[in-house]
């Protein structure tokens, strides 16, 4: 693939990956056929910023593991209620990670 192509890939869809794995992106795409370039840019990528809001207002409910597609850790935040709160606040600190490697396990899919 054009490395033009790749580098405006990364530009305006850095902020959905965690930083070590740009490198890594990179030479996958630079080895990717072209004919990929429609899967690739039609990946669903969660925004990690607006999951951490989604969390903060209604993590509790596991509406953001949900939204990332946990949905057995979304149920049993649900059922349990964010964990009587302790799930809830620890999930602001780590859906961010976590919403940034599963975009990344979703890009490996076409990689």
């Amino acid at each position: 693939m054009e490395s033009q192509r790749v580098d405006m890939y990364l530009m305006t869809n850095a902020k959905y990956f965690q930083p070590q794995h740009l490198n890594y992106i990179r030479e996958r795409l630079q080895m990717a056929d072209d004919s990929k370039w429609g899967m690739i840019q039609s990946v669903d990528l969660k925004d990690p910023t607006t999951i951490l809001i989604v969390s903060i207002l209604a993590g509790s409910l596991g509406i953001d593991r949900f939204l990332i597609g946990d949905t057995g850790l979304g149920v049993g935040k649900l059922l349990t209620c964010g964990g009587l709160g302790v799930w809830a606040l620890v999930d602001w600190f780590l859906i961010m990670d976590a919403t940034r490697q599963k975009n990344m396990e979703k890009l490996q899919q076409f990689l």
